[in-house]
C-alpha cells in the first residue's frame, strides 16, 4: 500500500498542537485543528450578543490558540499565507470530519483519562487504515491504546515532537505494542523526508530518549554545580558553544523552556524509573524547590536563573541568581584557564580531550559531568534503545548538542572515557569492557564515506542506516578532495559534480574563498559537468570579510580595495556565465556576499530555514558583489508584467535599503532574493547537498548552454533617481534616518536607477557593476563608514551615526 498524507487532524490546539499544525501546513499538508468548546461566554462575547451556540464562541479556544501561535516569535510558520491551509473547529461539532483525513494526532493535556476519552471519540469517526498517533512525552502507550479496536492498535504510535516543532529537529517514533511494522517504517520515513526531522525510533520507556538523557544531564549538573561551587555564569560559559551547545547553554535555556517543565519531566522519570541506577540524580535540589515556590520559572514569570531589570535611569541590566543565597546580583564574568587552551581549536570535537585534562574547576566540572553521562548512557542500552546512534541522534536533534553522548565519548577516546569514569567511582558496562577487550577502540568509524557504529549484539561495526539519501561532507572530504586552500575545500561528489565548501571563519568571503571558487569553476569547466556551492556548517555565509575591507579603507589603499571588489564582482559573474550549471545551497544565515552568491547561481536549492538578506547598509556601505546590479536586473525583467515600473524598482530598492532578511526560505521569494519557477526549497537540510547534486546533474544532462551576457537591462535614470532622492530627503528630514543613512541610500539609488540618465535606457550588467563599485569605494572614504565597520567588528551590531 502506498500511503500519502494529504490531510491531518490535530486534536488539541495548545502551544504544541498549534505548533505542530503550523509545521504540517509548512510542508503543504491540509490541517484540521480541533479543540474543546468553551463552557461559558466572555464579557466581550455577551456584549456582541453571542451565545454558547454561536460558532465564534464554540471555536474561540482553538482560534485564539492558533492566532497566538501565529503571532509568536520566532514564527512557527514559514510564511503567513501557509496558515490558510489550517481549518479550525471544535470536538463537539467537527470531530466527524476526521473521516476525511489520513492521520489523526492527539496533542491534549498529559492525563491518561482525558487521552483515553479522546481516543474513544476518535474511533467513532476514524476511517480504517488511518494513522493515529499521540504526542505524549511520557504516558505509556499500552495504557493509551487499551480497549481500542485491532485496526486502531495496528496504526497507533507515539510521534513526539519537541517544542518549538518548526525549529527543533527531533521526531521520536514509539510504536504501540500492536503497531504494524509498516506503519512504524512509514512514520520514520515521513518524519525525515517530509517533516525535515531527525526521526529516532524509541522504546516505550519514561521520557523516551531525548528527555531521558537530556534531563539527566541537567539534573546531574545541578548536583555538580553545588558540589564544586560554580556560578550560573560559569556553568553557562562551560556548557555553551565551547562544547558545541547552543549559546543559551544550560541556565538560560531552562529560563526559556520553563523551570516547571524541567521539574515535571524530572519527577516523571524519578517516579516511573525506580530501578534506574541513578534515580537519585533526578531528585529536585533544594534551590530549585525554592525557585518553584517563589514562581521563579524563567521567561514566563519574568525571572528565573536570570532576571532583567530596568533602573530608574532607564538602563537595562541582566541580573544573575546566586544559588547559595537565592538573591539576584550583578552578572559576573566567567573565565577559566582550561577554556583559554581551546581558543585555537576550531573543531569542537577536538576540544574534548583538552577540556577533560584541565587542572582547574573547569576540568573538574567536565570530568564529573562526562563521567556521569557516559556511565548513564551505557546502561540505557538496551533499555531505551538497542543502538547507540539513536541516543546521539536524539540529543543532537532535541537539545541542539553538536555531539551526542557516545560521540563525545568517542572524541575523548573510549578507553580514556572509561578511565575518567573509574576515577569518579563509576564502572564501565560489561558490553563496553568486552568491546575494548576485542580490540574495538571506537564507537564510530567512517568507511567509504558512510558512518558505521558499534552494534552491541553483533559485536562489530555496521553501517548506520538511512544515509543513502544524504551526502555528509565530513565523511567524504578527505577521500574526495580535489583542491583546498585556507578558505575552501573542493570535493568530487560523484556523477561529474563538484562541490565547493567554504571553510573560513563563519564562512566569510575573502580572497582565499574567491580564489577557491574560481579554481572550482576552472576544474568543473575542464573535467566535470556541474558545480554546487554548499556546506554543512551552522550558516551558509555571513557575508564578505569586513575586517579586510576596514583595513584597506583605513590605510587608504583604495587601488587595492578597488581590485578586491572587482575580483568579487568578476567571481560572481563567473558563477552566472560559466559553461557548466552552478547551484547555490544556502541555509541558516546567507547574508550580504553569501546572498549575492545565490543571486548569481543558475539555481538555488535553499533550506527551509534560510535567513537571506542584503544587509550591507548596517555597516555603512552598499553591496559590492553585484547584489544591487542583480536587483536592478530582476526589476527590469519584471517590468513587462504590467506593474508600474517605478513600484517594482522601489520594492527591490527597499529590500536592500531596509536590510530586509527573510525569516525562512519561502519569505526570500517575497523579497525577490529567490525566483519562483527556478529556485526550490528543501525542508530537510541533511538532504540539501544531495538534492542540489541531482539538479546539477539534470541540468547538465538536459543540455546546459552557457548564457549570453546581458546588455538589455532597462534602467529608469532620472525618473527613478528623482523619486528615490525625494524619499530619502523626506525620511532624513523626519528623523527616520541619519544624514549618513541618507548618503548611503542615495548612492544605492544612483546605482539602481542606472545613474542620472535622462531617459530609460538599456544598459549592460557591466555598466551597473562599474557604478556599483564606484559607489562602494566612495562610501569607504567616509569617516562615518569606517566608524560603522569598526563598531560592527567590535560588537557584531550595527551603529547608527
Amino acid at each position: 500500500m502506498t500511503r500519502r498524507i494529504k490531510k491531518v487532524a490535530i486534536i488539541g490546539s495548545g502551544i504544541m498542537g498549534s505548533g505542530i499544525a503550523c509545521h504540517f501546513a509548512n510542508i503543504g499538508v491540509e490541517v484540521l485543528l480541533l479543540d474543546i468548546v468553551p463552557r461559558e461566554t466572555t464579557d466581550q462575547e455577551k456584549a456582541k450578543g453571542l451565545t454558547l451556540e454561536s460558532k465564534a464562541v464554540r471555536n474561540r479556544l482553538v482560534n485564539d490558540a492558533l492566532t497566538a501561535s501565529l503571532k509568536s516569535r520566532p514564527s512557527p510558520i514559514y510564511h503567513q499565507k501557509f496558515a490558510n491551509r489550517i481549518t479550525t473547529g471544535n470536538l463537539d461539532d467537527d470531530l466527524h470530519l476526521i473521516k476525511e483525513v489520513d492521520w489523526v494526532m492527539e496533542v491534549v493535556v498529559e492525563r491518561l483519562d482525558i487521552k483515553k476519552s479522546v481516543f474513544e471519540k476518535i474511533e467513532q469517526y476514524r476511517r480504517p487504515g488511518t494513522l493515529i498517533t499521540s504526542n505524549t512525552s511520557g504516558i505509556p502507550i499500552k495504557f493509551m491504546s487499551e480497549g481500542r479496536s485491532d485496526d486502531f492498535q495496528k496504526h497507533f504510535a507515539v510521534t513526539h515532537f519537541f517544542n518549538p516543532p518548526r525549529y527543533l529537529k527531533l521526531f521520536e517514533v514509539v510504536p504501540g505494542p500492536n503497531c504494524d511494522s509498516s506503519v512504524t517504517d512509514f512514520l520514520m520515513m515521513y518524519g525525515e523526508k517530509f517533516l525535515g526531522k531527525t526521526a529516532v525510533l524509541a522504546k516505550d520507556t519514561p521520557a523516551f530518549i531525548g528527555n531521558r538523557i537530556g534531563i539527566f544531564s541537567i539534573m546531574n549538573l545541578f548536583h555538580i554545580v553545588k558540589e564544586i561551587g560554580l556560578t550560573i555564569e560559569e556553568v553557562d560559559k562551560l556548557t555553551g558553544p565551547v562544547i558545541g551547545r547552543p549559546k543559551s547553554a544550560t541556565f538560560r535555556t531552562i529560563d526559556v523552556v520553563g523551570l516547571d517543565t524541567l521539574v515535571h519531566t524530572a519527577n516523571g522519570v524519578k517516579d516511573n524509573c525506580p530501578n534506574d541506577e541513578m534515580n537519585a540524580q533526578f531528585e529536585i535540589p533544594e534551590f530549585v524547590n525554592s525557585m518553584m515556590e517563589n514562581k521563579w520559572l524563567g521567561s514566563k514569570t519574568n525571572q528565573g536563573f536570570y532576571k532583567k531589570v530596568v533602573h530608574p535611569n532607564g538602563k537595562k541590566e541582566i541580573l544573575s541568581l546566586d544559588l547559595n543565597t537565592l538573591e539576584y546580583r550583578a552578572n559576573k564574568r566567567a573565565s577559566f584557564a582550561t577554556l583559554e587552551l581551546t581558543k585555537t581549536i576550531s573543531n569542537v570535537g577536538d576540544r574534548f580531550k583538552v577540556l577533560v585534562k584541565g587542572k582547574d574547576k573547569a576540568g573538574e566540572f567536565y570530568r564529573k559531568c562526562f563521567a556521569a553521562l557516559f556511565a548513564y548512557v551505557q546502561n540505557r542500552i538496551p533499555e531505551i534503545s538497542d543502538e547507540i546512534y539513536r541516543l546521539d541522534d536524539g540529543l543532537r536533534a532535541g537539545f541542539g548538542w553538536q555531539h551526542g553522548p557516545f560521540e563525545i565519548w568517542n572524541e575523548i577516546g573510549v578507553a580514556a572515557g572509561v578511565e575518567i569514569m573509574k576515577a569518579e567511582g563509576k564502572e564501565p558496562a560489561a558490553w563496553v569492557s568486552e568491546m575494548l577487550a576485542k580490540g574495538e577502540t571506537s564507537f564510530y568509524s567512517v568507511k567509504e564515506g558512510a558512518t558505521h557504529y558499534y552494534d552491541i549484539p553483533l559485536k562489530k561495526q555496521v553501517k548506520k542506516p538511512g544515509q543513502d539519501s544524504f551526502i555528509i561532507l565530513d565523511n567524504i572530504r578527505k577521500s574526495t578532495e580535489v583542491f583546498k586552500n585556507s578558505g575552501v575545500s573542493v570535493q568530487d561528489i560523484g556523477d561529474g559534480i563538484l562541490n565547493v565548501e567554504f571553510r573560513s571563519k563563519m564562512n566569510t568571503i575573502g580572497g582565499d574563498v574567491l580564489t577557491g571558487l574560481n579554481k572550482a569553476i576552472d576544474l568543473a569547466e575542464k573535467d566535470f559537468q556541474g558545480l554546487i556551492v554548499g556546506n554543512q556548517a551552522a550558516n551558509f555565509s555571513v557575508g564578505a570579510n569586513i575586517g579586510m575591507i576596514f583595513m584597506m579603507a583605513a590605510e587608504q589603499e583604495y587601488d587595492e580595495l578597488n581590485m578586491a571588489i572587482k575580483y568579487f564582482q568578476d567571481s560572481m559573474m563567473r558563477m552566472r556565465y560559466s559553461s557548466i550549471p552552478t547551484i547555490s545551497a544556502p541555509h541558516g544565515m546567507a547574508l550580504g556576499g553569501g546572498c549575492e552568491i545565490s543571486l548569481h547561481a543558475d539555481k538555488v536549492v535553499a533550506a527551509a530555514e534560510t535567513y537571506m538578506g542584503l544587509v550591507e547598509f548596517g555597516v555603512g556601505v552598499i553591496l559590492s558583489g553585484g547584489g544591487s546590479k542583480e536587483m536592478a536586473l530582476r526589476a527590469s525583467d519584471s517590468f513587462h508584467k504590467g506593474d508600474v515600473e517605478l513600484n517594482i524598482l522601489q520594492e527591490n530598492f527597499l529590500t536592500i535599503g531596509m536590510a530586509k532578511v527573510s525569516t525562512s526560505g519561502y519569505e526570500a521569494f517575497d523579497l525577490g532574493l529567490l525566483q519562483k519557477g527556478k529556485d526550490i526549497i528543501v525542508v530537510n537540510k541533511e538532504r540539501q547537498i544531495a538534492t542540489a547534486k541531482a539538479h546539477a546533474k539534470l541540468m547538465a544532462e538536459s543540455g546546459y548552454t552557457q548564457p549570453v551576457k546581458r546588455t538589455d537591462v532597462k534602467v529608469l535614470g532620472k525618473q527613478a533617481l528623482g523619486m528615490f532622492l525625494v524619499g530619502t530627503d523626506s525620511m532624513e528630514h523626519s528623523k527616520y534616518i541619519s544624514a549618513h543613512d541618507q548618503k548611503i541610500a542615495n548612492k544605492l539609488a544612483y546605482v539602481m536607477a542606472g545613474g542620472d540618465l535622462s531617459e530609460p535606457t538599456l544598459v549592460s550588467e557591466q555598466y551597473l557593476l562599474d557604478i556599483e563599485r564606484e559607489a562602494f569605494l566612495s562610501l569607504c572614504t567616509e569617516r562615518k563608514t569606517l566608524e560603522r565597520i569598526q563598531h560592527m567588528l567590535k560588537t557584531g551590531k550595527p551603529l547608527r551615526n
